[in-house]
This record gives C-alpha cells, structure tokens and sequence, in this order.
C-alpha cells in the first residue's frame, strides 16, 4: 500500500517530515506502506483513484463525493491552540499585507483566487461563508485562473494577480513556519466556519494495527519529534458525519450560485458555477 501527504507537504522539508512519520506509524503497526510522489501539477485526483492507496490525505470535499467513499484511517490535529484539539480546521482569507482591505467585504468587487471547484478549504468553504452576504450583483469583478495548492493561492496574491484568496488553515500554519518569506506578505481578514479537516484514507479496510498507530503516534517518544515539525498535536477518529456536512453544504452552494452572480467573470475550470447568471 502507498503513502502520501501531497496535500499538506507546503515546503520539502514538510513533505520529508511527513514520508518520515508516515513510514515509522506503518513500521509500528507492522504494515509496509511505500511512499509514492505525486506533485502539483499532476491532478490529485488521480492520486485518490488509486486501488493501493494506504494513508493518503484526501481533501474531505471529495471524500464527501466519492462513490464508494474511501475507508477512513485517522485525522490529524493540529497543535496550534487556535485549532483547540479538534481534528477540525477552517479557511484563512488571505490579502496582501500592504493592502487596505480589513474585511472580507472590503474585497467584493476585486479578484478572488481559489485553488480548484473540488477542494473544500480553498474554495467551498468561501462560497458557503459568502451565501449570507445579502449583496446584489456580482461579489467579485474576477474568478481567476485555478491555483491547485494553498501555496498557489497564495502567490497569487502576493503576486497581484488576485486580491484575495482561502487558505486551508492547517497548511497555512505550516506555511508560516517553514515559508515565512511568503507568509509575512500576508493579512488575514477574515475567517470561514470550522468543519471536519481533511483525514488520512486508504482503499479499503486497513489493518486495525494501523488506524490504532496513527491514533497512538502522540504516545510514540520516537516520533515526537517528527509530529512537532508538523505541528501535530495527535491524529483522531474521523467523525463521517462532519465529512456528510460538506456534501449538503456543495450542493446548497452551488445551487446558491448557480442563482445569484459571484463574479462577473469565470475562469473555465470553474465552469460548475458559471451557469446561469454566471455564464460569460
């Protein structure tokens, strides 16, 4: 079986911390998993339709979608105290540090950068959050390009090509400690609602020795180390219903906008909510 944490490996010394824990949590539960890579700009879905996954990050949009969903292994929790010990996160709305903008509000009628339609953090969870803003007419003068990854998002803003964007929380915090340089370019204005974090999943049914090492790795003293370097806490029991949530809530969003102008323009990739009034 193989391993992976493209989705929170923001910088490769977090994506060798990572292979790291990965490889000593399987070592401890007796099952070999191989880590397999698998960078951006390959599509991460791809990587979720394997057969042979073992412990992989899924974003739990998708995992919420998948028919049949993936066997659930663990959820990370976060050691920031902002996450509370909770296997839950949420998104960070990002503006250049320069910038006048001090709420969300102040940026409606500029660009906003998401990462693609299927990702909860960076772009559900802001559509959801603008549902009750009440505005007539078009939110944001421009939906731009997809930016794939957190780290994409968030260049985009500090390159100008959008004034504002969410950022999966979890790997902003991890984006803070090992790229700074980006970071320190950034205001936070705003945040959305907390929902159940992105889990490790596997293909099927894992051996019960490797959902209890994952549950067990914060006890483990020779992986304490690797757990601070990414900022773990722990890894919980996944909850399916907090995965349940995010479908329900795609499917009112998208009906939402579907109705109701988000931006004036559309970027094709995210042509699922370009129909109707959106439609350029």
């Amino acid at each position: 079986m193989i391993a992976n944490a493209r989705m929170y490996s923001v910088a490769p010394a977090v994506g060798e911390s990572w292979r790291q824990l990965f490889a000593a949590i399987g070592a401890s539960a007796g099952v070999p998993l191989t880590w397999l890579e698998h960078h951006a700009p390959e599509p991460i879905s791809e990587l979720w339709a394997r057969d042979d996954l073992g412990a992989v990050f899924m974003c739990g949009l998708p995992y919420s979608r998948a028919k049949p969903r993936p066997a659930l292994v663990a959820a990370p929790v976060p050691s920031d105290p902002a996450f509370q010990n909770q296997p839950e996160y949420w998104s960070e709305l990002v503006v250049r540090a320069d910038s006048g903008f001090e709420v969300i509000e102040d940026t409606f009628g500029a660009r906003i950068a998401l990462t693609t339609l299927d990702s909860q953090s960076g772009c559900l969870a802001v559509l959801y959050f603008l549902m009750s803003t009440g505005r007539p007419g078009a939110l944001y003068r421009e939906v731009v390009a997809p930016q794939i990854t957190p780290s994409g998002a968030v260049r985009a803003v500090i390159d100008g090509r959008a004034e504002v964007a969410p950022i999966d929380s979890f790997a902003f915090s991890l984006l803070r400690r090992y790229s700074p340089e980006l970071t320190s370019q950034l205001r936070i204005i705003g945040q959305t609602a907390r929902t159940a974090i992105p889990p490790v999943i596997a293909s099927h049914p894992v051996p019960a020795s490797l959902e209890s090492a994952f549950l067990e790795a914060h006890k483990n003293g020779s992986m304490a180390s690797l757990m601070a370097d990414l900022q773990l806490q722990r890894f919980a029991r996944p909850d399916p219903a907090g995965y349940d949530l995010l479908q329900r809530r795609f499917e009112a969003a998208i009906a939402f906008w579907q109705q109701h102008p988000f931006a004036a323009a559309v970027h094709p990739a995210f042509a699922e909510l370009a129909t109707g009034p959106l439609a350029h």
